[in-house]
């Protein structure tokens, strides 16, 4: 999980290269190099551990310059955090140079054959010896050397490389985790994220697995590990550069907060029709006639994506009566999952490159599931591998701690149980019309529930110095207690635990004191004989809790009076369908995160031992 950037062209490559890592630093930050061929054909290096502004200064204190070279920034899975485990690696002659995200898995065998053929290796990391590879190889063209190299590698891998005995010239290639190239004007740049050259080109393709491009002053030329030419589609990246800066905000985590109310408006503007409530899925190649025959789904995520699925698997018990079940990409494949043809199996990554979620994808296809996939990237693996894809139009996420990202999935999981309830005729026409205005009426509750923030800091004033926090929740919001207390223990590095308030007596109850807070999602919609039953159990809970001398702050719709007369704080939030008070009701607690995190000096955006895109087991 690290950022790479590269660069050829007429200008200088340092400071491009340095303010691509910059974009990128969300990627992984406990070490960072960069090393560019200078005028004098000399290959040279610049290394540092912890942060990339420890990298600045050392470039600063010690020039280099040229027109070709790569960058790295570190979230180390091979090798400590240090300067000699930081990339770029080179062999042992300083011929080659490499940077790399993934894992090699055959890094010991790998590691035993080179030193007995006499390689002298300096490091504990498994990038060093594939620029020994390469090396070895290494008789006329670059991209040969690595395409022998990268035939004895298993695993995944991003590598891009360069060499002084092959100059102006950048190999790059992709088995897993995810390389983009951009094109600019007579010049050429290479990443692991579209951020890190958004300020250059909009003008990008995307690596797919087993692709092997060769970036030159002269242009680019794609093809596969065993030299056959490939193409692949050149896409306009309709990111405005000024949308992955910071925007006057103090943290890209509270940007993305206060930008929510956009993200969710965008992903749903122009998929439903008002007059009909008919939704219209772009991306999918899973005909009505299909999605008629389904008699199961299945939803595979990752961390805050997961928690999504959970609220998913209401939305499409409920709208689609459909069956259920939710797995963490991780456990999936493990556990032999039981799928075929009547199966659609819904992966949901907010990066598209999230490797257990690709692996339990391809399971899913090996056993003949149709895929669909949610996701925030156009053009990442999940989505070029599914039979359909959701897009959700977040925008760049910059703060490793997802926020816009979880609103918008909702969004879209609730677009997709509205479709697949009015093609299975679940739903008449009326009821889907009522649900899509309902929809369509959450981006201006939620500019509604982000006008309070003065709030949200009181509470984090009164509150951040708590050990533990507990949060809880009932049917569709439970899986909100738990997104509360993951952004929590995220960002502020406090304990803290999601629960089912049903479950409360059964072990959480012994942790109630007068000086924990309990943070309880008590909404509830109105006009639902269901909530209202969820609700008076949850209000028991309260007085449970209270009972206990607890601190509850409670998130409740607004003109509660009950639950407002129990809770010693409350968070109110406009009344909405009880399928979609799931997107009211995180944003609170993820500002309370965000200041409580702030409160206690932590750093917001780059949490630590946390990188945004999980691209390795």
């Amino acid at each position: 999980m690290c950022g790479i950037v590269g660069y050829v062209g007429g200008r200088d490559a340092v400071p491009i290269i340095l303010d691509g890592l910059r974009r990128l630093e969300y990627r992984g930050y406990d070490s960072a190099g960069i090393a560019v061929l200078d005028a004098s054909n000399e290959l040279k290096l610049r290394r540092t551990s912890g942060k990339l502004r420890n990298l600045e200064e050392a470039v600063r204190m010690d020039p280099v310059s040229g027109t070709f070279g790569i960058g790295h920034t570190r979230w180390a899975t091979h090798g400590r955090p240090t300067e000699e485990n930081a990339h770029p690696h080179r062999d042992c002659k300083g011929d080659v140079v490499v940077v790399h995200n993934g894992v090699i898995e055959n890094f010991l065998p790998l590691r035993r054959q080179l030193l007995d053929e006499g390689h002298k290796l300096q490091t504990e990391t498994d990038t060093e010896l594939i620029a020994h590879l390469i090396e070895k190889h290494l008789q006329g063209s670059l991209e040969e050397a690595v395409r022998q190299a990268v035939r004895q590698l298993r695993g995944i891998f991003a590598i891009v490389v360069i060499s002084r005995s092959d100059p102006r010239k950048i190999v790059a290639a992709r088995k897993g985790p995810p390389v983009v190239v951009g094109l600019g004007n007579k010049e050429y740049f290479v990443a692991s994220d579209v951020p890190a050259i958004l300020n250059h080109t909009r003008e990008v393709f995307f690596l797919a697995d087993g692709d092997l491009a060769v970036v030159e002053g002269e242009g680019v030329h794609l093809g596969d590990f065993d030299g056959r030419p490939v193409k692949r589609p050149l896409t306009h990246i309709m990111w405005d550069p000024i949308m992955a800066e910071k925007g006057g905000y103090k943290h890209f985590m509270l940007k993305e907060i206060y930008e929510q109310p956009r993200a969710v408006r965008d992903t749903v503007v122009g998929r439903v029709a008002l007059e009909s409530g008919r939704v219209f899925l772009d991306e999918m190649d899973i005909t009505e006639e299909e999605f008629r025959r389904f008699e199961q789904v299945k939803i595979v995520a990752c961390g805050t994506s997961w928690h999504a699925a959970l609220v998913g698997k209401f939305m499409l018990e409920s709208l689609a009566r459909l069956p259920v079940e939710v797995d963490y990409g991780s456990e999936f494949r493990y556990r032999d999952p039981i799928l075929g043809p009547d199966t659609l199996t819904v992966v949901i990554s907010q990066s598209g490159e999230t490797a257990d979620t690709l692996a339990a994808q391809r399971e899913a296809k090996q056993e003949n599931s149709r895929t669909l996939a949610i996701c925030n990237v156009l053009g990442s693996m999940v989505t070029r591998e599914a039979s359909g894809t959701l897009y959700t139009h977040a925008g760049p996420e910059i703060g490793v701690a997802s926020t816009k990202a979880f609103t918008t999935q909702l969004a879209a999981l609730f677009l997709l149980a509205l479709h697949l309830g009015r093609v299975r005729e679940v739903l008449d026409e009326a009821e889907c019309r009522r649900l899509a205005q309902e929809l369509l009426a959450i981006p201006a509750k939620l500019e509604a529930v982000l006008s309070r923030d003065a709030l949200y800091e009181e509470l984090a004033r009164k509150y951040f110095r708590a050990g533990d926090f507990l949060f809880l929740g009932r049917g569709v919001h439970f899986p909100i207690a738990l997104e509360g207390a993951l952004k929590l223990k995220e960002i502020s590095y406090i304990h803290a635990e999601g629960y089912p308030a049903g479950e409360m007596k059964h072990g959480p109850i012994a942790l109630v004191d007068e000086h924990m807070p309990v943070v309880v999602v008590a909404s509830r919609d109105a006009s639902a004989a269901n909530s209202r039953v969820l609700y008076e159990k949850t209000i028991s809970n309260i007085q449970e809790v209270k009972a206990r001398e607890g601190k509850v702050i409670a998130v409740i719709t607004q003109g509660d009076v009950e639950a407002a007369r129990l809770a010693d704080h409350v968070i109110e939030i406009p009344p909405a369908c009880e399928l979609l008070l799931p997107i009211l009701e995180v944003v609170p607690l993820q500002l309370l995160a965000y200041h409580v995190a702030v409160r206690l000096g932590c750093d917001v955006d780059q949490p630590r031992n946390l990188a945004k895109s999980v691209t390795v087991e």
